[in-house]
């Protein structure tokens, strides 16, 4: 009897024939089978990444001409891409990789049938839409929102949007970031197939292990930010605000000291995503799988220190400037060190350039593009000329466009047959990458020169040297966008019109490659053992 037979002999039900107390959506939303609550995420976090491009085209439209082409009010392209910071940072890329592909298939790959508490990460899906639904109902209340992703103070306090609404709408988000964090880590602790020491773990799981004590450690400094953002606006206690005896410069240090180890919350887990494809479809074990265990501990420890980069021109000592400056650099080698890995781990392998293979290649260039623009940024001399200019934009998408969502997609074409049981087109997902890859070089790198060039980020208007350049940039991000309404269509039709794919049709070695397509409700009909030998130390099947 096949494994298929079995499953379907004992009853066991696919997740997305599961029948609970309720039906019909009601089945959904009230679900806690992590293989739901990831879809959930995905579901959510895709539609809010869609509404981020939609406010993304709209500011590339308007920067066509020196002068405007959609807004003669300056406040309008405030609001945009206000509104495109908040919901492509909090609502997007922090959520996306975590929420969805990590509930679904970090039980499944360390053998788990579940996660440590299947109603809290219930909750966290709940309080990811509520704290959603609370930061956009805000931004559309009393006035534009102004205040840019950040909510820096003074413009937090003076501003007549609905400041109060929209930070307590991040807090919430907050508390979302750390119910997951905290059933990742037990997860990981406590419910390890038996056999399968730390050090046989697949590479994916430690990333977000390592991502999950950044948030469980980091977030809450956010929420006593907000928090804090919130007392001082209802009740004009002087705490950011110069006019009342505040420290604006207090402000920027507690959110840099959450938002800088956010970035990695960001590309942690892509980074984890990367080393399962890579090895996959180069048919080699990873290369140096310790150290990509330790590198990924050590950017959980020194993203964490290195916050006041974002504040070279702000006044700090040259002291703290320096040590800053240092601390950046050295938060470059752990990133170093996986790129070599993945790089090693190519040569003299049989590589296949399947539809994800493509996008962790283009991870692997576009990251290391924006890694070595950081450390551009990192050099005091040249920060105090780029910052806030396209220059910082640039470097920024290429680091988390470039880097998180690039693995993020290749990993929706990796793990999609296996989360539906249906194969998508391999030339329709070929020519969306192209368009995808072209239009964000075109749009991306343009900005690296008009940076250079002075041009200052946030501006509606602008001096008309600056036109041949943005008229590229906007050319590429149609370009792009393009690309990506070829890949998602690619997929959903996949969902529902795609052909079966088997249960391993990339030849993977995890333990999700092991069961059907799609997997089962409770992942296995008996938790897996992991034989003594089942796994050599660089991470893969050793027969």
């Amino acid at each position: 009897m096949t494994t298929s037979e079995a499953l379907e002999h004992h009853g066991a039900l696919s997740y997305l024939e599961e029948r609970g107390r309720y039906g019909g959506i009601l089945g959904w939303i009230f679900s806690t089978d992590h293989k739901r609550i990831g879809i959930l995420y995905l579901v959510s976090t895709l539609f809010f990444f869609f509404v981020g491009m939609s406010l993304g085209f709209l500011m590339r439209l308007q920067m066509l001409s020196p002068h405007g082409e959609l807004f003669k009010n300056a406040d309008y392209y405030n609001a945009l891409f206000t509104l495109h910071g908040v919901v492509m940072v909090f609502l997007f890329i922090i959520p996306a990789i975590p929420g969805s592909l990590g509930n679904f298939f970090m039980p499944i790959m360390i053998g788990a049938k579940d996660v440590a508490f299947p109603r809290l990460n219930l909750l966290s899906w709940w309080l990811y839409v509520m704290g959603a639904v609370i930061a956009l109902a805000s931004l559309f209340g009393s006035g534009l929102p102004d205040t840019g992703w950040t909510f820096y103070a003074p413009y937090s306090l003076r501003t007549h949007a609905d400041v109060p609404m929209a930070v307590f709408g991040v807090f919430v988000l907050g508390f979302s970031s750390i119910l997951t964090g905290i059933n990742f880590i037990t997860t990981m602790h406590r419910m390890r197939a038996p056999g399968m020491g730390w050090f046989k773990m697949p590479l994916f799981p430690w990333a977000l292990y390592a991502t999950s004590w950044v948030q469980v450690l980091a977030t809450p400094v956010l929420g006593i930010t907000m928090l804090l953002i919130f007392v001082e606006r209802i009740f004009h206690v002087g705490i950011f605000n110069p006019a009342m005896g505040g420290d604006p410069l207090l402000y920027q240090h507690l959110f840099w000291m959450y938002s800088h180890p956010a970035v990695y919350i960001m590309i942690l887990p892509a980074m984890g995503l990367i080393s399962e494809m890579i090895p996959t479809f180069a048919h080699r074990t990873i290369f140096g799988y310790g150290a990509i265990v330790w590198s990924s501990m050590g950017i959980a420890l020194l993203g964490s220190l290195v916050w006041a980069h974002h504040m070279f021109t702000s006044g700090l000592s040259d002291a703290a400037a320096t040590v800053f400056s240092l601390l950046t650099f050295l938060v470059a080698v752990p990133s170093a060190i996986k790129v070599f890995n993945w790089t090693a781990t190519l040569y003299k392998g049989s590589i296949a350039l399947e539809p994800p293979m493509l996008y962790a290649l283009s991870f692997i260039f576009l990251f290391s593009v924006g890694g070595l623009t950081g450390l551009i940024l990192g050099a005091l001399a040249l920060n105090v000329m780029l910052h806030d200019t396209y220059f910082v934009v640039a470097h920024f998408h290429y680091v988390i466009f470039g880097g998180a969502a690039f693995a993020f997609f290749g990993a929706l074409h990796y793990w999609l047959p296996k989360m539906f049981g249906r194969m998508y087109n391999r030339s329709a997902a070929y020519i969306g990458w192209a368009l995808l890859f072209t239009g964000f070089n075109l749009l991306y790198f343009t900005m690296f020169v008009l940076g250079v060039m002075g041009m200052p980020r946030r501006y509606a208007f602008y001096l008309p040297r600056f036109q041949t350049s943005h008229v590229i940039a906007t050319v590429g991000s149609w370009i792009m966008i393009a690309g990506i309404l070829v890949v998602f269509t690619n997929l959903i039709v996949s969902v529902f019109k795609g052909e079966k794919a088997g249960e391993n049709p990339w030849g993977g070695v995890t333990l999700e490659w092991q069961i059907p397509s799609p997997p089962p409700t409770e992942n296995f009909l008996e938790p897996p053992t992991i034989p003594e030998k089942a796994y050599d130390f660089e991470g893969a099947f050793a027969s």
